[in-house]
């Protein structure tokens, strides 16, 4: 399990990161029948470490159920962890030194449903207005100020301020939910799914968006996505997750170009391609993602693997970084681990020598 200066070390620096994970923990729990059957626990995080850079986009991707989303609300306290740390700029979330209702200040999240996200009552200026009136705002400054905001996203003040929600289309309301999240001045947003349910010609035009924002305002993001071309294009660096673990994270051109995780490069493999020579003939993966209520023991990919062997049954792999702060948990990459891929320790020796 690594410690927040080895997790320091992984993002490849000494620069304090703005925000650092260690070994978070999110089970939920299932009821039982009336006959007492079922019950048991989903393990949807289930101990994980990673850090965030200022001024980078951390994208997140992996299939369906693998704890994308729970570690989106668990990183904005929507749900509490059942175990571990946040540490925002230095200062434990939640702690005295960071109260719930500063980091909300200075941390903000964009969700999927873009109607969903905002109030029907509201109009689109009093929604952008709310969160800086609740932190003492003014209530003429706070809508000024969503004023500008709604300009600053593509929406002219005078046509739409005064609408209602279902007046917009969905990517006219993702815009007045970004400019929402940045009504408070944040420094993190969190994107869970934000364009996925666009269509691509105004995909296009939100993901643009966000870039100029992100320069303009010097935010950090952590972007939430299924789409892995979207995910290259927007993020400095990815993160993969398989069943409520982390199994790779790295620079985004490198691990695209250069996968290490099998499961990564499954999940590589899937992307459509235009190129009628690159057909795929065989799914990249067979078989559905393991039961999270009583996952395999060691390896949580091995029963999908094509390179599994016996050892990968018994230990569970660690998240282990090389010196280019590119890390997988995978056993074919430990140094003497048992399996039969793994580089052993004459190889190693010759290999730092050179």
């Amino acid at each position: 399990m690594n410690t927040l200066s080895n997790i320091n070390q992984d993002i490849g620096g000494a620069a304090q990161p703005l925000l650092m994970v260690q070994n978070l923990v999110k089970y939920f729990a299932l009821k039982k029948d009336m006959l007492g059957r079922g019950g048991g626990m989903v393990r949807a995080v289930d101990g994980i470490d990673f850090a965030v850079r200022k001024g980078e986009t951390l994208g997140v991707v992996g299939e369906s159920g693998c704890g994308k989303s729970t570690t989106a609300r668990l990183l904005m306290s929507l749900i509490p962890p059942d175990h571990g740390e946040i540490i925002f700029d230095g200062q434990a979330v939640g702690g005295r030194d960071l109260s719930l209702k500063e980091f909300r200040r200075q941390a903000q999240m964009v969700f999927q449903d873009s109607y969903a996200s905002l109030n029907p009552r509201l109009t689109i200026e009093d929604s952008i207005a709310f969160a800086p009136q609740v932190h003492g705002v003014r209530k003429q400054a706070a809508i000024d100020r969503a004023c500008d905001l709604l300009a600053r996203v593509g929406l002219e003040p005078r046509r739409f301020a005064e609408r209602y929600p279902h007046e917009l289309s969905g990517g006219q309301r993702q815009r007045v939910n970004i400019a929402r999240a940045l009504a408070l001045q944040p420094r993190l947003i969190v994107l869970d799914e934000a364009v996925s349910a666009l269509d691509k010609s105004v995909e296009a035009q939100v993901l643009n968006l966000l870039q100029d924002l992100k320069d303009d305002f010097g935010l950090t993001y952590v972007f939430i996505s299924h789409d892995l071309n979207v995910v290259r294009f927007i993020s400095n660096r990815v993160m993969v997750m398989y069943l409520g673990q982390v199994v790779e994270i790295g620079d985004s051109e490198t691990l695209f170009k250069s996968p290490l995780h099998p499961y990564t490069r499954a999940l590589l493999t899937s992307i459509p391609s235009m190129d009628p020579d690159r057909r795929t003939q065989e799914p990249p993966l067979s078989g559905d993602p393991p039961n999270p209520i009583n996952p395999p023991s060691g390896c949580r990919f091995h029963t999908r693997c094509v390179h599994a062997q016996p050892v990968c049954a018994r230990e569970m792999p660690k998240l282990v970084a090389n010196v280019h702060g590119h890390a997988v948990a995978c056993l074919m990459h430990v140094t003497g681990s048992g399996h039969t891929e793994a580089p052993i320790a004459s190889e190693v020796r010759a290999c730092a020598a050179l």
